[in-house]
């Protein structure tokens, strides 16, 4: 008889457990020693309890078989109806179930594992090898009738897995994920992520979708809910991208603040194409075409870059590129090499169009600027522990590469909190705190390869407090209704989320939590 390892737990970055195990029983029968009549008497009475139909349990147990399971680890209500019923033939065999306490918050993050305890999803698939242990065995003696005694003849003892201690903070989970609900809800919208990290590090401090599951009611869910949209869902960017183009152009000192564009009163034709903005300007400094988010001011910043540099400043920022976050499904996104863009790409480019990212790769992307200047590797997994709360494995913060200068972070801090104060961010002003980021409206592609009149993706991203970030927010709300403006959409999420985050890590600072 094999031995069921305990499988490790996981635990949130203040240990708050997100994933353990609770005895369950399992039960089996001894097919070959049960008389025909019986068998049907079982049949019929342990299918509604089971909630099995009659036609599987038949088909167990008229097999030649001295043991075969009937039900793998069932409720405790489960087992106390079966024995009741005082039935000859049956057994129960205790095992672990895996259960989740907070049902859904991090989901996506966390998954699931199944009944073999094997992980199937999520931070459960990824690190299974650590978290499953290895099985033992038992030879033990029956009695004539078939009958288990309580003697054994050899015995090797399972070993038990390793527990996990993520970067993810439960209560910062939960207030993202209040608001993206709330937001979903609201806007009626396809799908939502957000993405909450510490800018330093890289480390996730949350991460959540809509639509959502219940880990413990996973069998019956939808590959749609459990998408983990934050990392494997392509998008346009759209104005949010407006960073990556203002951030080379400052590093390559094509321009300086005060350099002004003309806006050409919000229509201008380039080649065959008219390029608008949300609302027509004239004369713009180089610092209010990024805050009133303008599309032909950034577009003329970007042609002065070129398409080599824009392009090389797009790959730099961790675009087109996978970020290597230890949970399963990241994409790489899609940029083309600038021998095949079109004649209009150096104008629709950089306002994030013709360009495929994830939620994950913008929250990096705003991450450099609010750090200084590099992109850091994300990851959502702190610590590997063993049984006896020993650390067998520390995971700590990894810088891919420097993208831009302190100099420049700075001066893009500075632009992104002016676009905060007086441009399209306004909704994302934190009472008490200053913040500093980027709206994002973006047409989503029909069928026919031409912008939908009617999708968009609202997005923003940001950082607070501007001085001192403790925190980087990327949010993305997929075709939202009847308001669909990136500003008046995901704005005041990261406004609620940013707030009450920053308040909690604060008040965290002055009391000592266990590590």
């Amino acid at each position: 008889m094999e031995l069921e390892p305990l499988r490790g737990a996981i635990y949130d970055s203040n240990l708050k457990p997100q994933a353990l195990n609770l005895p369950a029983n399992s039960l089996y029968a001894s097919a070959n020693e049960i008389k025909d009549r019986d068998k049907e008497k079982i049949i019929k009475e342990l299918s509604p309890i089971l909630n099995l139909s009659q036609k599987y349990l038949r088909d167990r147990l008229y097999r030649k078989k001295s043991f075969i399971w009937l039900a793998r680890k069932i409720t405790q209500e489960q087992t106390e109806a079966i024995k009741k019923l005082n039935l000859k033939g049956l057994g129960f065999i205790k095992e672990n179930r895996r259960s989740y306490p907070n049902a859904y918050l991090a989901s996506h993050v966390i998954g699931f594992a199944g009944l073999d305890n094997t992980g199937l999803e999520g931070i459960e698939l990824v690190f299974d090898k650590y978290l499953k242990g290895q099985p033992g065995w038992a030879l033990f003696l029956r009695d004539a009738r078939q009958k288990k005694l309580d003697i054994w003849e050899k015995m090797v003892l399972p070993k038990d897995g390793y527990s996990l201690v993520l970067t993810i903070d439960e209560v910062i989970q939960y207030i993202a994920e209040r608001e993206l609900e709330r937001a979903y809800k609201m806007y009626r919208a396809k799908g939502a992520s957000i993405i909450v990290m510490d800018p330093k590090s890289g480390a996730v401090l949350a991460m959540a979708n809509r639509p959502s599951y219940d880990l413990n009611e996973h069998s019956h869910v939808s590959k749609n809910n459990m998408r983990n949209r934050a990392i494997c869902d392509l998008f346009e960017p759209g104005s949010v991208f407006k960073i990556v183009t203002a951030a080379a152009a400052l590093e390559q000192k094509k321009v300086i603040e005060k350099d002004r564009f003309f806006c050409e009163n919000g229509a201008w034709k380039y080649s065959t194409h008219i390029l608008h903005d949300h609302k027509p300007h004239g004369w713009l400094s180089f610092r209010e075409v990024i805050e009133q988010s303008s599309n032909i001011g950034t577009a003329k910043a970007a042609q002065l870059l070129g398409s080599d540099l824009l392009y090389k400043y797009i790959k730099q920022f961790g675009f087109g590129s996978k970020l290597g976050i230890d949970i399963p499904g990241e994409i790489s996104g899609i940029i083309s090499q600038p021998r095949f863009w079109s004649k209009i790409s150096i104008i629709t480019i950089p306002m994030g169009q013709e360009i495929g990212a994830t939620a994950l790769q913008l929250v990096s992307a705003i991450s450099v600027i609010a750090n200084g200047g590099k992109l850091m590797k994300p990851y959502v997994v702190r610590e590997i522990r063993d049984k006896h709360n020993i650390s067998i494995q520390k995971f700590s913060s990894q810088i891919i590469r420097e993208v831009i200068s302190l100099d420049t972070s700075q001066r893009m801090k500075k632009i992104l909190a002016g676009a905060v104060e007086e441009g399209t961010g306004k909704l994302a002003k934190i009472p008490g705190f200053t913040s500093a980021g980027k709206t994002g409206t973006a047409q989503k592609l029909e069928p026919n390869g031409r912008y939908s009149h009617n999708k968009f993706v609202a997005s923003f991203v940001g950082f607070a407090p501007v001085e001192d970030p403790l925190i980087a927010v990327v949010v993305t709300v997929d075709e939202p209704r009847p308001y669909y403006f990136g500003g008046v959409v995901a704005a005041p999420v990261f406004k609620n989320v940013a707030g009450d985050v920053i308040r909690y890590l604060k008040m965290k600072e002055n009391h000592s939590y266990p590590n």
